[in-house]
């Protein structure tokens, strides 16, 4: 059995590391004209995916991501434990949809934009618990899809506010083991591996849901950042840890907006960011040449940036340790209709280099 220790109020420290085994990273055309174009695995030119519908093209979007990881690993799908996946969509239809002709069992989860990050931690802590030998952890969200579930269909044609963030179109899937990532790198096996080195999760901190009682919906980084916020602070809490013990550390979409609430409601801690935060909202738009206004948002979001962008670069060991804080609106159409607050929640993942 391999062992895992609780670390204060919030946190789990793995004994033995959990091997991050493979990645992939499918996105649309605008996410595939940002500045990290040259890293995702596929861009797909057409919006729906050859399909009829927005909800269908995103459940092939992550059917293809899942599978892709899959292959990279040099596994098949019965290979595969246990799916930890979820999306935006009411009762998760993106995910089941998409995996369910996988034949592998299934958890669908939704955490709203902060799903990848809940995925990893609960796919780590069954490979350290030893329920499985692979493990894979995806989600995906869509902009024609979540406009449709959450705001406006695209055919009403509404006038977006600067502080709303743009739902990215994308799709990360990452298969987790209790091994290293095959050394082989052929045309069909394309681990998550440079040289020896690898990328591996050593914690993670659960989130606690944080309500400010902000309400607008279009104002996504302002409901989240609190969430952001807390899960931070009890991270370097429960790890003993200074923001400087980290290269980086990665929110999923906060966007403009939200970065700056964030750096403030830290300073009221008396801890500074600043120098170590990125904004996965933030990097995967131009802010300049492209109309995003507050940056990209969505399940998508930090999910294509940790497997095209982030954990490459800490396999490589160009980044020693980083903290992957993926951060979500916990609201429904039905709760924002009935004039509900918006609770936010982000869970921590501490993702390490690693020599195989």
């Amino acid at each position: 059995m391999r062992k895992q220790w609780t670390k204060g109020a919030s946190s789990i420290k793995f004994e033995e590391p959990v091997y991050i085994q493979s990645t992939a990273s499918i996105v649309g055309k605008k996410e595939g004209e940002g500045p990290l174009k040259d890293s995702f695995d596929m861009i797909c030119e057409d919006p729906m995916f050859g399909v009829d519908t927005w909800e269908a093209a995103e459940s092939s979007m992550q059917k293809e991501a899942a599978s892709m990881a899959i292959g990279k690993a040099g596994l098949k799908p019965e290979d595969i434990r246990i799916i930890f996946a979820g999306d935006l969509l009411a009762q998760t239809i993106a995910s089941s949809f998409g995996t369910a002709g996988l034949g592998i069992p299934f958890y669908g989860l939704y955490g709203a934009c902060s799903t990848m990050g809940e995925s990893l931690s609960l796919g780590a802590m069954a490979i350290a618990a030893g329920y499985g030998e692979h493990i894979l952890c995806a989600t995906s969200s869509h902009f024609g899809s979540a406009e449709k579930e959450f705001r406006f269909p695209l055919g009403y044609g509404n006038q977006r506010p600067f502080s709303a963030t743009w739902t990215v179109t994308g799709s990360g899937a990452c298969v987790l083991g209790a091994q290293p990532p095959a050394s082989d790198s052929s045309d069909k096996v394309l681990p998550l591996r440079v040289g020896n080195g690898c990328a591996v999760i050593t914690g993670v901190t659960t989130g606690k849901i944080v309500d400010y009682g902000l309400k607008d919906s279009l104002n996504m980084g302002g409901c989240m950042a609190p969430a952001a916020c807390d899960t931070i602070y009890q991270n370097l809490k429960d790890f003993c840890r200074k923001p400087s013990d980290y290269d980086y550390i990665f929110t999923g979409d906060l966007g403009v907006v939200g970065q700056k609430i964030l750096f403030d409601l830290m300073e009221e801690k008396n801890i500074d960011i600043q120098k170590q935060h990125q904004d996965c909202g933030l990097l995967i738009f131009d802010g300049e040449t492209q109309d995003t206004h507050a940056g990209g948002s969505g399940c998508g979001c930090s999910a294509t940036v940790l497997a095209s962008h982030i954990l490459p670069k800490v396999a490589s060991g160009e980044w020693k340790r980083i903290l992957f804080v993926p951060t979500g609106a916990l609201l429904s159409k039905v709760s924002f209709n009935e004039g509900d607050s918006i609770p936010g929640i982000a869970h921590a993942v501490v993702i390490e280099h690693a020599e195989a």
